[in-house]
């Protein structure tokens, strides 16, 4: 075991192996460590969507609004569960005040970058890789059940084509031209040509296995329990399999980053928000692409042999109870848009924290505060989306590179 990388991973989620991948590319040294096992967590279950059209941050006019008028239904779409909690306080605070409309202007180009630049880095895996992750670039259907719901997604399909994101209304007959799978109550939608999907847990481990082959230590179930820091830097990491001397850490622990920053005696405006997958066998006529629903607020990734439902916002802390009126709910809405969703037998049900900021952009930076640190976290709902450009970028700025992308707005100190 090498006890002295050049650069230490905590964190085996997307983030992190992306991460090790691409310094391995550059001759760097790596160790990853994982609490768990490579993708255990986000990484496992979630949708699988590749959409840069989802490039509107979290934080945006009226998102705190519709968390509070849920507040009281567990089973909406996004739920604030209530809680004396500081640390939820002033993240709620922050987040109101990002979701400001020149605020979101200013976080939308910046998220398009990263996911267009994201997207281009999944092309490139699916053909050079050396492994197959079910990659699919042919586009995604956001669909609606009313007219009131169509033509209030005219203004995001507005909205984005100032940013210059495609994105198309389709009448009722384009859209089941797409979908053929449709149900007829499907009145239309929106059609993003530059939307894929993959597997996810495919992804993850095949592209850990193309980082091992590299040269990427990687050691599952080795939990960090403490570090070291001396003259501004993390001198030392103490994990359950013994200490470690890097020359660099990086930070890619998703939900778990502020626990493990506290240790570090830093602190970052990172909130777990609970989401939900249901995978099921396939119905008679499976999708073809990767859909949305309007009103149901969530989303199916057809994986081949199985189908995927994955939505929902909780933010509940790090809590990983099932609720399942919330599950019910989620393949309740999709049957209406789906025939053989309500009878498809369930292969299993899944639970994870996405870590979210603020102002719903990640954090991808070196710390000012331990000049050894690299954080890679806060991604929330698009991890899988820019887990390829995170890691490069990260690999960037520990060799000191031009990064692909201005990484300014994504510093840590700007909260």
């Amino acid at each position: 075991m090498n006890s002295r990388p050049d650069v230490l991973i905590v964190g085996g989620g997307v983030i992190g192996v992306c991460s090790a991948y691409y310094l391995a590319l550059k001759g760097i040294r790596v160790t990853l460590v994982e609490k768990g096992e490579i993708a255990s967590g986000c990484s496992y279950g979630n949708g699988g969507l590749i959409v840069p059209s989802h490039a509107v941050p979290l934080a945006s006019p009226g998102a705190l609004g519709n968390g509070l008028r849920w507040l009281l239904d567990s089973r909406s779409p996004f739920y604030i569960k209530p809680r004396l909690d500081v640390h939820l306080l002033s993240w709620l605070l922050r987040f109101g005040l990002a979701s400001r409309h020149n605020i979101m202007l200013s976080s939308l180009p910046v998220m398009r970058d990263l996911l267009l630049a994201s997207r281009a880095l999944y092309v490139d895996l699916a053909q050079n890789a050396g492994f197959d992750f079910g990659f699919t670039n042919k586009g995604s259907l956001l669909v609606c059940l009313s007219k009131e719901k169509l033509e209030d997604e005219q203004g995001e399909v507005d909205l984005l084509e100032k940013f210059n994101i495609p994105a198309k209304i389709v009448n009722q007959a384009e859209a089941h031209d797409l979908e053929p799978a449709l149900l007829p109550k499907v009145i239309g939608g929106v059609f993003y040509p530059n939307d894929g999907y993959i597997h996810p847990f495919h992804f993850v481990h095949g592209l850990a296995e193309q980082a091992k082959k590299l040269g990427v230590q990687i050691l599952t179930n080795t939990e960090v329990m403490g570090f070291e820091i001396e003259e501004q830097k993390i001198k030392q990491v103490h994990t359950t399999r013994g200490n470690f001397s890097p020359k660099q850490v990086v930070l890619a622990s998703g939900s778990w980053s502020p626990q493990l920053a506290r240790g570090l005696r830093l602190s970052i405006p990172i909130q777990a928000a609970k989401g939900y997958s249901i995978t099921l066998e396939n119905p008679p006529v499976p999708p073809k692409l990767p859909l949305l629903f309007a009103e149901a607020r969530a989303v199916i990734n057809p994986l081949g042999d199985s189908l995927r439902i994955a939505g929902t916002l909780e933010l509940a802390g790090m809590d990983f109870s099932f609720n399942l009126k919330r599950i019910h709910a989620m393949q309740k809405a999709s049957a209406e848009y789906l025939p053989g969703i309500a009878e498809a037998k369930t292969i299993e049900i899944w639970r994870g924290l996405r870590p979210c900021t603020p102002d719903g952009v990640p954090i991808i930076s070196r710390s000012t505060e331990l000049s050894n640190l690299i954080i890679a976290a806060g991604h929330a709902m698009l991890g899988m989306s820019l887990g390829p450009i995170t890691g490069k970028l990260v690999s960037q700025i520990v060799v000191g590179d031009k990064t692909d992308v201005d990484i300014d707005p994504l510093r840590a100190e700007r909260f």
